[in-house]
C-alpha cells in the first residue's frame, strides 16, 4: 500500500493533461531532485517518478490524476509536508487556465 495516495478528477481530456503532467514531471525534477521517467498511451499515460528515499507513479487519464508514491524510513517521518508539497503542485497546475485560442 502506498504513503501517499492523490486522486484529482479534471475534465481536460488526454492532450491537456498530458501537458499538466509534463510540467509537474519538470516541476518535481528541479525542486525535489526526482528522476522522472514519463511513458504516453493511448488511454492513460504513467510519470514513474524517484530519488533516493522515494518511489512513485503518476497515472493520468482523460479525466483523471493519480498518484501512489512510497516513502523510506527516513522520509515517512516528513509524510504530511510531502503530500502537502505534493498536492499543492498538482493543483496548482490544474487550476490554471489553458491559453484562449486565436480565432483565424
Amino acid at each position: 500500500m502506498p504513503d501517499i495516495h492523490l486522486e484529482r478528477a479534471h475534465e481536460l481530456g488526454l492532450a491537456e493533461a498530458r501537458k499538466i503532467a509534463f510540467k509537474w514531471a519538470e516541476q518535481v525534477e528541479t525542486k525535489f531532485d526526482m528522476e522522472c521517467t514519463y511513458e504516453e498511451g493511448k488511454a492513460q499515460d504513467h510519470v514513474s517518478f524517484k530519488r533516493s528515499g522515494v518511489d512513485g507513479t503518476l497515472v493520468v487519464t482523460k479525466d483523471s490524476f493519480v498518484l501512489d508514491a512510497k516513502l523510506g524510513f527516513l522520509l515517512g517521518a516528513f509524510k504530511d509536508k510531502i503530500e502537502s508539497e505534493i498536492t499543492k503542485n498538482l493543483d496548482a497546475l490544474l487550476r490554471k487556465k489553458p491559453a484562449a485560442k486565436k480565432k483565424a
